[in-house]
């Protein structure tokens, strides 16, 4: 059997094959890319220039806006470039450093939310214990346990699909490098690889989700059962609003991708359902953040009102 490490290259075969389509593909998915940046990119900014952002929350969040911005870079800019050319391969090792990495953020991500989540249990249900619990040296800890966890997880589904051997059709039904692509035209027992892509897979987000779950669970019996006001509830789950749902539009997709068996009929749904984890849903988290926090929107008015200010004082003077 032809070892797969002789393996040249991929061929993606993208999105569609409408080349009148391309261009419009194209437009759409480099203003999603440009979004995408933007939006992370200026919520990094304000929670390392507002001082009142440095607080635990702050902190993950501006993790979570740094992996949407490498999220998306793992696929988009290779995706532009295919729908620019007629010629859409990727080498062998360019495919699995994408599959390694984009598993790595991914998990990372789902991981995160969790560690999001206890946040804000411990912020609503213990206030006074919060500063103490949730101090740096645990923000940090909880953080690198994420990133750390999530890239040996990655590293074991790159090096078992890389020790796979591919003596069918190298043609990815896929618009970027996946595990499930690529077990699809993989020869041999590919039952172990099938079986980690869902027990280990399916483990970590689930049991990520079901972790985030608790957290509001015990939010909600805490808030009902000990002030019985439900004002005092309205106001604290406002403060969860956001989060949660950045965590509906994280986990469903991922739920519906991965947790199936990977087949043939089931490729076609995984393209549409992947443009929504990996390039609409990065997207999304800045603005429901943005728009439904008060305490970023300020920041965001005090840091670019202070500039527009400067502006047409530099401009007044000018004059």
């Amino acid at each position: 059997m032809e070892n797969a490490t002789s393996v040249d290259g991929f061929l993606l075969l993208g999105l569609t094959s409408a080349h009148d389509l391309q261009p419009i593909f194209f437009m759409m998915f480099l203003t999603i890319y440009l979004l995408n940046l933007a939006g992370n990119g200026v919520i990094l900014m304000i929670i390392t220039l507002e001082r009142r952002l440095h607080s635990p929350m702050y902190f993950f969040l501006g993790n979570l806006s740094c992996l949407d911005i490498c999220y998306s870079s793992v696929t988009l800019p290779k995706v532009l470039i295919n729908l620019l050319s007629r010629h859409r391969t990727i080498s062998f090792l360019g495919c699995i450093t994408q599959l390694h990495f984009f598993h790595f953020l991914g998990s990372t991500e789902a991981i995160l939310l969790a560690v999001m989540a206890f946040d804000r249990f411990v912020a609503i249900c213990s206030p006074l214990r919060y500063t103490a619990v949730m101090n740096p040296q645990l923000c940090i800890l909880l953080a690198a346990m994420a990133w750390i966890t999530s890239f040996f997880y990655a590293l074991m589904h790159s090096v078992m699909t890389a020790h796979l051997n591919f003596c069918h059709s190298h043609k990815l039904s896929h618009f970027f490098c996946d595990v499930k692509p690529l077990l699809e035209v993989a020869c041999g027992n590919t039952v172990l690889n099938q079986r980690l892509l869902s027990v280990v897979t399916g483990s970590i987000s689930m049991g990520a989700f079901l972790l985030t779950l608790l957290s509001y669970f015990y939010i909600i019996a805490f808030l009902l059962f000990k002030n019985q006001s439900c004002r005092a509830l309205r106001k604290a789950l406002s403060t969860c609003t956001s989060h949660f749902m950045v965590v509906c539009l994280f986990y469903g997709p991922v739920g519906f991708t991965y947790i199936r068996p990977a087949t043939a009929s089931a490729m076609s749904e995984d393209r549409v359902v992947a443009i929504i984890y990996s390039a609409v849903t990065p997207v999304l988290n800045p603005l429901i953040y943005t728009l439904r926090n008060k305490e970023v929107m300020l920041a965001l008015k005090k840091i670019f009102g202070k500039k527009l200010f400067k502006d047409h004082q530099l401009h007044g003077g000018h004059q």
